[in-house]
């Protein structure tokens, strides 16, 4: 992906999926947003990519996010969500009737049971 998109997108504040490009879930679980995002909402970067080392501050890079996907919120104050919660998060974008999915998706019981499903 041309790095120039998601920097458009930071810029305008709409969210960026950030995705291990090498992991397969990752890979899959891009596929499955970008074909429900039918307005367009969300940007797609590599994880690996030039941006994403500029967007991510080093605190975040360091943290483990190797086959993983990562949501930046720019327009949230740079909000940003990991695996599971990340994927939830972004598809109450893709979905606009499933906001339900972004309040529920930083909450410690939903993280504790689909983070350790989504490692496996």
């Amino acid at each position: 992906m041309a790095e120039a998109a998601p920097a458009r997108a930071a810029a305008t504040g709409a969210p960026i999926v950030f995705f291990d490009g090498a992991c397969p879930l990752c890979n899959r679980s891009v596929a499955f947003l970008a074909a429900r995002d039918r307005h367009g909402r969300l940007r797609f970067a590599h994880l690996q990519g030039r941006f994403a080392q500029e967007a991510l501050d080093a605190t975040q890079r360091d943290v483990g996010l190797d086959g993983t996907v990562v949501l930046l919120e720019p327009a949230e104050g740079g909000r940003v969500s990991v695996r599971s919660a990340a994927v939830l998060r972004a598809l109450a974008y893709a979905r606009p009737g499933s906001a339900w999915l972004a309040r529920i998706a930083g909450g410690p019981l939903v993280v504790r049971l689909l983070d350790p499903l989504y490692r496996f």
